[in-house]
Parts: structure tokens; sequence; C-alpha cells
């Protein structure tokens, strides 16, 4: 019979998108993952993944499962949250690390309400622009956006971010709009140099693919400046929609290529190494995950 963790290999593979990947995102071995994905598919009767040597493509029963089932694993981890209120006192001080842009809009009030939830735990929360290192921090866990390098810290996906291609409305009357990624090689774009792979954005529709290089004049290390300069009509950018949503609002961005999909953002939630967490760290964990799942933000 297939076990809660065969079910979390399945949502690994659908989120992360390959066999590899997924087996690097929950530190097991891809043999180990393969065999439960296998053991889940017999066992329901029905392939779940469709397999190609590059791509592990969810089928359409594959979907529909994926969506049921994250929000039953989510449940799960929501009772396992509330029953540990049971099992002893959760208090004691929490001390939380997130990005500067992300923390305050989403974080917060996620923290917020673990905190309603749980009166006598106290939270300090650490902001930086870049990741800190939790153990020298003393931090309990942390918030990050973005591909995890390798490293000894136990990590959990909590979701998936959008990314979509923007810029100013004056750009776009002056140099046209791109309709399909290969234009953009005619555009100004603005450049992350922080980001991987910066040069290159990598974009889908179905079963088409284009990666197309891109540069420009303006370059920068920091998403903020880099939304900024798509608003000041210096070129093309590519950003997480929950940043530059009130920009949207504002009619200062437009969206472009929107039927193309840029691989979306994944957020972890890491802590540190060690074989036994402080109740009022695994509860934290446990209702982040639920909440969202429940209430992703945009």
């Amino acid at each position: 019979m297939a076990s809660l963790d065969d079910y979390r290999v399945f949502i690994a593979v659908v989120e992360q998108g390959n066999l590899s990947a997924a087996a690097r995102h929950l530190h097991r071995s891809l043999q180990a993952v393969s065999r439960s994905l296998q053991a889940l598919e017999q066992e329901l009767g029905v392939e779940l993944i469709q397999r190609t040597t590059r791509r592990a493509q969810p089928s359409a029963a594959g979907l529909a499962f994926h969506a049921r089932l994250k929000a039953a694993l989510a449940d799960i981890d929501l009772a396992r949250s509330e029953l540990v209120d049971h099992g002893g006192r959760i208090d004691g001080t929490l001390r939380i690390g997130g990005s500067t842009q992300f923390s305050p809009t989403y974080v917060v009030p996620m923290v917020a309400a673990f905190m309603e939830r749980y009166p006598d735990v106290a939270v300090e929360m650490v902001v930086a622009d870049q990741h800190v290192d939790l153990q020298r921090e003393k931090l309990d866990a942390a918030v990050r956006l973005g591909e995890l390098p390798d490293s000894r810290l136990h990590a959990r996906q909590l979701g998936m971010l959008r990314m979509v291609t923007i810029g100013a409305p004056g750009y776009f009357a002056r140099h046209g709009r791109p309709r399909v990624p290969a234009d953009l090689r005619r555009h100004a774009c603005i450049v992350r140099r922080s980001a991987s792979e910066a040069q290159r954005w990598n974009y889908r529709r179905a079963d088409k693919r284009q990666r197309v290089e891109v540069q420009g004049r303006f370059s920068t290390d920091n998403a903020a400046a880099s939304n900024a300069a798509a608003a000041a009509g210096l070129g093309i950018g590519v950003a997480a929609w929950w940043q530059v949503r009130s920009l949207l609002d504002q009619g200062r961005l437009e969206t472009v290529l929107d039927d193309w999909q840029l691989p979306a953002l994944p957020v972890y939630i890491v802590w540190p190494p060690g074989k036994q967490l402080p109740a009022r760290t695994r509860a934290f964990i446990d209702f982040m995950a639920a909440r969202w799942a429940v209430e992703p933000p945009g």
C-alpha cells in the first residue's frame, strides 16, 4: 500500500519537472524516487507521469490527482500541527529568516496567523536581500525563493510563483511588442546579473520551447531595480508577478508573451540539519505548508 512518502514523491516529481530534480529536492536517491513512483502507479493502475529522457510530464489523470492530493496532504500537515497542541506546550522564541521584498507582504501575515494560533510563541524575523547562514544567525527556519544550492539544510517546497515578461507602455509604443519569444533578440532587455543563466530566458507553450539569448544596455543584481528599470522604459524584463502586481495595476507596466510560460519560481522553507526539531519549529513548518496549499500568494 502506498505510503505518505510515496505520495510526496509524486507531488515533488510534478512540481520539480523531472525525477532527478525531485530526488534532489527530497534528499533521496533517484532510484528510490523512481521506485516510489512506480509502486504508486502500479497500485492505482494508472499512468500518473509521462516520462521522456528530459522531462516528466503529468498525465491528465496525474494533474487531477495532484490537485486533490496536495490539498489532502495539506490537511494532514495541518492536523499534525494541531495535534502537537495536545502533546505539549508550544512556546518560546522562533527566529525566522526571509527576503526583503517577499517577507513583509506574504510571510508576515502567515506568521501573524501562526502567532494567533500559538499565543505563547514569540517571533523574531531577520530580513535580508541575500541568503544568510542559518546556523550563524541562529535561525530556526527561513523562507527562500528560487532553486536551492546543494547544502546540508533540510528543505520543504511550499509552492511556485508565476513569472511574467514585462515592459512599460512607452517602450512598447516606441519599439513594438514581441509576439513570440524569438522577437526578444531585437529588443533591449533588462538582465539580472545575480540570476542563474541571466541572459537566457526559457519559454514554453504546450510542447513548444524557445530559449532566447537576450541583451540590453541596463543590467542589475537587484529585482526591485530591474522592475523599476522596466517601468522607466529601459527595456523588457522578467519578474515574479507578485513583485510587479502594483505596477501592472497602475498601468506603469504591461505584460507581453502571455501565452508563453516562463519557469515558475519555487519557494521553500528551510531549516538547519539536526535530529530533533523543537516543537514550535515543526509546528511552524507544517503550518506554513498547510496555509500555502490553501491560500497561496499570487
